[in-house]
């Protein structure tokens, strides 16, 4: 069947797009599109014409497979040029999502009609490239290039509302979408509109100042350091505003091929894929999930709050558990907050908020879990209070319930114990704040049923959340890792390095922030408390710094009581000489010799054993696939995703070189910094972590 079929009806060309799953730009559909509209426009019982699609969506890209390889003719610019030379109007008619080179051919139309429900956005920077088909040249000819920059660089998908009230979208269609496109159609030739081509109207970009640009780059230097594509589409608009349309476009698609190129785009393509990949669980291809029409959440904090939140924000109704009404109804007023700010800053609209909030209700006992499809326990990180309850949770949900922790670290197994229904008791662990982080760690404990994992994967999707699936363990995959990395920024203070250095050399990499800013940040008392818990679980030889013990001693809390590692005024940290001392003094009692350690130094050193970590979480089978834990730390731990996650980075990096920086720290540090059996080996024969998949089990049976 062709991927393009043409008809006429009522005067008006029907091109309709066919190329599941979601219509991409192949090059066998652009060969029929330009063959489409060349035949409409000799075809003389045609006055004009809508270009629908078939099945769930409209085209939602283009073809990633042709990404770093040359076009087959006709392209899609090509496509663009025919509808601009043409003389009779041209109508996309839009559902689903219309991305990229979706909306990039819609831009091209004279006309552009939606479902309500439609989403609309150009996410290649996502992916580490540019709008390649036109797109930064002629959104900000249509919609102007303030909103042309949001669009751009966010990558995000925005509604068809949003569309129709920043103009780039001419109409929002109710029903039958091939109708409704129809109608518009014919009205567009009944009222004798000229036709619209955007990339001869410089209307909107004529005289933009350009301190919108400056502003705009200050804005988005914490956001995208280290990046490429988003400051090349910044430059990209502004020369549409400074230029005509065929030189925009020849600089576009210059920046384009930059970007093409780069290691940044096959970096973050590979994390597209993996993001994609973890929700594919081996062994569970034919478990059906079971739905999720109702939901609770115990605990009423800002984490159990912001749970929630995800819930309603999904349409999925949901109550909100805690002790008392007093303290539930503040849980609310947070919940509340949230959404009020969202709203102020225009990334919500009240109407919205008021369907969300609406989905929320209030319970200050255990009975409003009777009639919920899975409970979510929220509460903070005491074994004890978890089984509590769990044992009463166990009594009084539905029988087939899934009942969930949100813990960070404890064993689900042993909560599990604490029901008569093992099988459907998992680990949710959702990252703080819960109604912002994509990431979604769910835990199968060794007695959860198919379905249930089944289940909670399915559930992170339709909360737009990104699942990855863990098996349990201590900490799991993150955070089980992630101690590693800051006791290695702690033994680098030991060695010479400085505070402030670490800070500058993590932030350079790409970070967010600096390890030990985030440490003063969360508050020294938290971490001191946590290392007495897990010090009784580490091997005899290995020890930790006593640098945050001595901090706290003197007082020093961290950025809530004005000085941690640095000294603040507000919120700006300023190096302290009393800590250059107090490290000094700790290195001399340990008889560590000081030297200067160099920046090259740092991020491998403090990279190099929760990579070596992640090595064994995979022989252990906790994980599935290296890229799962690429996903948990781009999306959970601030990794850089331009750099595509710590395992893929480690390639890059040489396995063969962090096997000699592990050699190098376990005689130092103990047995758990020896390079992992698995690291050994791949780096011995040369082979990255694809070599892993090849011969590991499935998860489940």
């Amino acid at each position: 069947m062709a991927p393009v079929a043409y008809e006429v009806e009522d005067e008006v060309a029907i091109v309709t797009i066919d190329n599941p799953p979601v219509n991409v730009l192949s090059p066998h559909v652009r060969s029929g599109l330009f063959g489409s509209i060349e035949r409409a426009e000799g075809d003389p019982r045609v006055k004009a014409v809508v270009i629908v699609c078939a099945g769930r969506t409209f085209i939602a890209g283009a073809d990633i497979a042709e990404f770093g390889a040359p076009r087959e003719p006709p392209r899609l610019w090509d496509i663009q040029r025919l509808i601009e030379a043409g003389t009779k109007p041209v109508v996309a008619a839009m559902h689903g999502t219309a991305l990229g080179a979706g909306l990039e051919l819609a831009l091209a139309c004279h006309w552009r009609v939606a479902r309500r429900d439609a989403k609309v956005g150009l996410p290649e920077v996502n992916i580490g490239v540019m709008p390649g088909g036109g797109g930064t040249q002629l959104l900000p000819r249509l919609v102007g290039a303030e909103i042309a920059l949001e669009i751009a660089t966010s990558g995000k998908h925005f509604s068809g509302e949003y569309g129709l009230a920043s103009g780039l979208l001419d109409d929002l269609v109710d029903g039958d979408l091939r109708g409704g496109a129809v109608a518009f159609a014919q009205r567009v030739v009944a009222e004798g509109r000229p036709l619209r081509v955007i990339a001869d109207d410089d209307v909107k970009v004529r005289g933009v100042d350009p301190q919108l640009f400056a502003d705009f780059r200050k804005r988005m230097t914490k956001k995208a350091r280290g990046q490429l594509a988003p400051w090349k589409i910044i430059d990209a608009i502004e020369v549409a505003c400074n230029t005509a349309f065929p030189e925009g476009d020849k600089f576009e698609k210059a920046s384009f091929e930059e970007c093409n190129r780069s290691p940044q785009k096959a970096a973050l393509t590979h994390l597209f894929r993996a993001e994609r990949e973890a929700r594919r669980i081996p062994g569970l291809e034919a478990v059906e999930p079971r739905p999720i029409r109702n939901a609770a959440v115990v605990g009423s904090g800002t984490m159990g709050g912001g749970i929630a939140m995800n819930f309603a924000n999904a349409g999925i109704p949901v109550t909100l558990i805690d002790v008392s009404d007093e303290v539930v109804s503040k849980g609310m007023e947070k919940v509340v907050k949230n959404y009020a700010t969202s709203v102020e800053r225009g990334s919500a609209t009240q109407a919205a908020m008021d369907a969300a909030v609406a989905l929320i209700n209030s319970a200050s006992n255990y009975d409003a879990v009777r009639d919920v499809d899975i409970v979510i326990e929220a509460v903070f990180e005491d074994m004890a209070l978890k089984k509590s309850i769990f044992a009463e949770l166990d009594k009084l949900a539905p029988p087939h319930a899934i009942l969930a922790s949100n813990t960070s670290s404890l064993d689900i197994d042993e909560i599990a114990g604490a029901t008569l229904r093992a099988d459907k008791v998992i680990g949710t662990h959702f990252f703080s704040p819960a109604n912002v982080m994509k990431l979604l760690e769910n835990i199968r404990g060794a007695a959860s049923a198919p379905e249930t994992v089944a289940t909670v994967m399915a559930m992170g999707k339709a909360i737009n959340k990104i699942p990855v699936l863990a098996a349990n363990c201590n900490g799991f995959i993150g955070n089980r890792m992630f101690q590693f990395w800051n006791y290695g920024w702690e033994y680098l203070l030991e060695e010479g390095a400085a505070p402030e250095q670490i800070d500058r050399v993590v932030l350079d990499f790409g970070m967010a922030m600096g390890p030990v800013q985030v440490r003063d940040l969360s508050g020294i008392d938290v971490a001191v408390m946590v290392r007495a818990a897990r010090a009784a679980l580490l091997p005899k030889e290995e020890r930790l710094s006593p640098i945050l013990e001595r901090l706290l001693a003197m007082g020093r809390d961290g950025q809530k009581t004005g000085a941690g590692f640095y000294r603040y005024e507000g919120r700006v940290a300023f190096p302290d000489p009393i800590v250059t001392e107090l490290i000094e003094q700790v290195s001399a009692e340990l008889g560590i010799e000081r030297r200067e350690i160099d920046d090259d130094e740092i991020v491998p050193r403090m990279l190099a054993p929760l990579i070596n970590e992640g090595a064994r979480i995979l022989e252990e089978g906790i994980a599935l696939r290296a890229g799962d834990i690429d996903v948990v730390y781009c999306h959970g731990y601030g990794f850089p995703k331009h750099l595509g996650g710590p395992m893929y980075w480690a390639e890059r990096f040489g396995l063969d070189r962090i096997v000699s920086i592990m050699d190098r720290l376990a005689p130092r540090f103990g047995p758990r910094y020896r390079p992992a059996a698995l690291l050994k080996t791949l780096a011995g024969a040369g082979d990255g972590w694809a070599a892993v998949k090849e011969r590991r089990a499935p998860v489940l049976s």
